[in-house]
């Protein structure tokens, strides 16, 4: 900010001391005084000095930023300035060379201010960071600083308070405002165990919170660091204008002292020079970028740079997991079936193998246990997961195998033909069959459901609409339950029963036949096929360290509206960055030859060509305010009435 007041100091006093020159000159102020004796004193030399002062006080921190460049060995349009100024001075040409310093600065100072906007996103972000915190010690309220607040902490949060920390909520309940980590505006309902996170808002209610990670570590700060490494990481496009640049400046310089050397005219050369300057081409690629990213942020959608944004644009197929990503991933209990068991032994058994677990079929087995009121009381020993079958542990020296009929079959576990024909009907009407083995001998099997997501349907249709050829469904559930899913949602291929090896193998197939694929999983389980896709999508990430880590494209909500966003946005970025290039290299073009053709002058041509940055920034602008298409809305509200929701199984 300082800088930027300095700036339109310079600006100022450089714009007034042009403004003298004129009035001087054109109101023939050039007079003298006579003092007698033969010797008198004249101001006819004042108007020229005006410019030339104005001159020096602007060119001070142009030429000031050319030597810096030149000493990196960067050739800077700066550069070009300065050597035009320096020749327009040394040939007379006060009053070109006043106006391209002033214009040149000005522009500068416009462009700043302007690019200011297109960054809105991040600085809204920024200024809800939460500095302090009501916390509650033996019985005592103390605010702190952010900075004193400590883990397991309790921290009281009342209505039109920020939510300070991420944690836990263990009394009270509020609805919480959480557009600034998921760009969903709608306030959510928060009570006991839900989880709240730094940077959210109380609308109504009271909460207490026990701190669960606080100051860079919470989901809102990591948000923001997000989105200053992809503001600042450069897209291909922006990089090969980076390299062009250093290359056309000392070109342009070629090229003025070839225009000088046929036509003799050190004017016409040194306007050829400071036309030249390709200061909207430069800015072309970051601007928009910057602009299409902090839109992402703003409506929860993390866009990790330029060059994610670029291969996003392009993709050409989507591969979804199933769980928690086409369904809700909040599954339940639909049946327990236990075999010379009783039942609630079975799944206290099963409940306290799953305790550790982070999958969701375990979280859902632990859950019921505790909808009955099964004091689990056993924590697993030699827990051990099996990716793609299930898990192995040891409760009171008894093993238990939990997991599918892959498992069973490779822990040499006996199955009854009664029982594998049993998880079959369970699978065909809609549910996982979970089998639960203790000392080698099947106890039993759960059968779990979930729901598929309501906007699953249309967010395929959308996606579809916008020019993405073919959606996949890998899976590791039953087939049974992934062609019923498939056929709901009108997704183009199933691969169900997979190993995350095996997901791996298939987008590695994809891509080699020249696909370019993105992944959409739910960042626990899919991260292996999620790093290896050409784009990443982790969906409901909010607080998942993992996801944000691997991901490209980090969906803080979990909403299946977001993907195709997304790839709106990326392509409307892409878009308009195309246009700011083309834009900017007519403009450059149509410039040079009106000075090689005598139309254009220095000074006018400055002016066309700052008038050129801004367009370009303005431009940019449009996509700080880009929202879904009339027509994306409109088959939204059309189609809502058409779906419905299907209980599925995970």
């Amino acid at each position: 900010m300082g800088i930027q007041v300095k700036k339109i100091h310079i600006v100022v006093i450089t714009g007034l001391l042009i403004a003298l020159a004129f009035v001087f000159d054109r109101f023939g102020f050039g007079f003298g005084f006579g003092f007698g004796f033969g010797f008198g004193f004249g101001f006819g030399w004042l108007p020229d000095y005006l410019l030339i002062a104005s001159t020096l006080i602007a060119g001070f921190p142009i030429t000031k930023k050319a030597i810096q460049a030149s000493r990196m060995k960067a050739f800077s349009i700066e550069l070009l300035v300065t050597i035009a100024v320096v020749g327009a001075l040394i040939i007379g040409e006060y009053v070109e060379s006043a106006a391209v310093t002033f214009l040149f600065l000005f522009g500068a100072f416009l462009e700043a201010r302007t690019l200011e906007k297109t960054r809105s996103s991040l600085k809204s972000l920024m200024d809800m960071t939460p500095l302090q915190a009501t916390v509650i010690k033996d019985g005592t309220t103390l605010i702190l600083p952010i900075d004193e607040v400590k883990l397991g902490d309790r921290v009281r949060i009342q209505s039109g308070e920020k939510v300070s920390v991420d944690g836990r909520v263990i009394s009270g309940e509020a609805y919480i405002n959480e557009a600034a980590i998921t760009g969903e505006s709608r306030p959510v309902m928060k009570k006991r165990k839900d989880k709240v996170y730094s940077g959210t808002l109380i609308d109504n209610g009271y909460i207490e919170v026990e701190v669960e990670k606080v100051g860079h570590d919470t989901a809102f700060a990591k948000i923001i660091e997000l989105v200053e490494e992809a503001q600042e990481s450069k897209a291909s496009t922006q990089k090969f204008l980076e390299k062009f640049a250093n290359l056309y400046t000392p070109s342009i310089l070629i090229l003025c002292i070839i225009v000088f050397i046929v036509t003799r005219n050190i004017g016409l050369a040194l306007t050829f020079l400071v036309i030249a300057c390709p200061g909207a081409l430069v800015i072309s690629a970051p601007v928009s970028l910057v602009a299409g990213i902090g839109n992402g942020a703003k409506n929860g959608t993390l866009i990790k740079g330029g060059e994610i944004m670029e291969k996003l644009a392009k993709i050409d197929i989507v591969v979804f997991d199933k769980t928690g990503t086409l369904t809700i991933g909040k599954p339940e209990v639909t049946r327990i079936h236990s075999i010379n068991v009783d039942e609630d032994v079975l799944l206290k058994l099963a409940a306290e193998a799953e305790l550790v677990s982070e999958h969701h079929l375990g979280r859902t087995i632990v859950r019921e246990a505790d909808k009955r009121g099964i004091h689990l009381a056993h924590k697993p020993e030699l827990f051990s997961i099996e990716k793609g079958y299930g898990v192995s542990a040891t409760i009171q020296g008894s093993a238990i195998l939990i997991g599918n009929m892959k498992l069973m079959v490779r822990g040499l576990i006996n199955i009854d033909s009664s029982i594998k024909e049993y998880a079959i009907q369970e699978e065909k009407l809609g549910n996982t069959a979970v089998f639960i083995a203790v000392n080698e001998q099947v106890a039993g099997v759960i059968s779990i459901a979930d729901e598929i997501r309501k906007e699953a349907f249309e967010t395929i249709q959308i996606l579809k609409s916008s020019g993405i050829k073919q959606t996949y469904m890998m899976t590791g559930d039953n087939r049974y339950n992934a062609k019923k899913v498939a056929e709901q949602l009108g997704i183009d291929h199933i691969f169900s029963e997979m190993l995350p090896e095996d997901k791996l193998k298939q987008i590695k197939l994809l891509q080699q036949q020249g696909h370019r694929v993105a992944m959409v999983g739910d960042g626990i389980n899919d991260t292996p096929a999620i790093a290896l896709a050409d784009i990443g999508i982790a969906m409901g990430a909010a607080g998942t360290d993992i996801a944000m880590e691997t991901s490209d494209v980090v969906l803080m909500a979990d909403n299946l509206h977001h993907i195709p966003y997304a790839f709106r946005l990326a392509r409307a970025t892409i878009r308009n960055m195309k246009q700011n290039m083309l834009f900017a290299v007519g403009i450059v073009i149509l410039l040079l030859a009106g000075v090689l053709f005598g139309r254009i002058f220095m000074a006018s041509g400055m002016l066309i060509h700052e008038i050129s940055v801004l367009v370009v920034i303005l431009n940019a602008i449009r996509l700080v305010y880009y929202k879904r298409t009339g027509g994306e809305r409109r088959w939204m509200l059309t189609q809502k009435k058409k779906t419905s929701t299907i209980a599925v199984s995970p």
